[in-house]
């Protein structure tokens, strides 16, 4: 019987899954719409002028997640931990990124885009953009969450 009941939540789960977000998607730059973006949205720093779409899952539940981040030029990003394991893109824009405890301006590293980083779970990272906005795309199994 218990065996029923979990082969019956894990059929669920996976229809759960499913329904929640398409198994196909195809998406090119000018389709990416920010005008109903969130700000501060979940797997962010929760600085409020960051802008968060998410195209893939929920990163508030369990399970694989992709997140876009809008982060206007001039902002800097403070030391913080993610519970989740994660990787990043850039997108556009040169993105400054560092790992540590405390923001150090001297160990961050241009990040052009196409570039490629590890936010691995409970790891410090700070960053921040400079003349121009940064567009990223992160993706994490969730839930995800920010502890400064």
């Amino acid at each position: 019987m218990k065996r029923v009941l979990l082969a019956w939540a894990l059929v669920l789960a996976a229809t759960a899954a499913s329904a929640d977000s398409p198994a196909q998607q195809r998406m090119s730059p000018a389709e990416f719409d920010f005008s109903g973006a969130a700000s501060a949205g979940a797997g962010t720093s929760g600085i409020a002028a960051i802008q968060t779409i998410v195209l893939k899952g929920d990163p508030t539940k369990p399970g694989l997640y992709t997140i876009m981040l809008r982060i206007p030029a001039n902002t800097r990003i403070a030391a913080h931990t993610h519970p989740d394991d994660r990787i990043g893109t850039v997108i556009s824009g040169t993105w400054y990124f560092g790992y540590g405890k405390t923001f150090d301006a001297n160990a961050l590293k241009a990040l052009p885009p196409g570039s490629f980083y590890t936010e691995p779970p409970g790891d410090p990272h700070y960053a921040e953009t400079r003349d121009s906005a940064v567009v990223l795309q992160i993706t994490g199994y969730g839930p995800t969450g920010t502890t400064y």
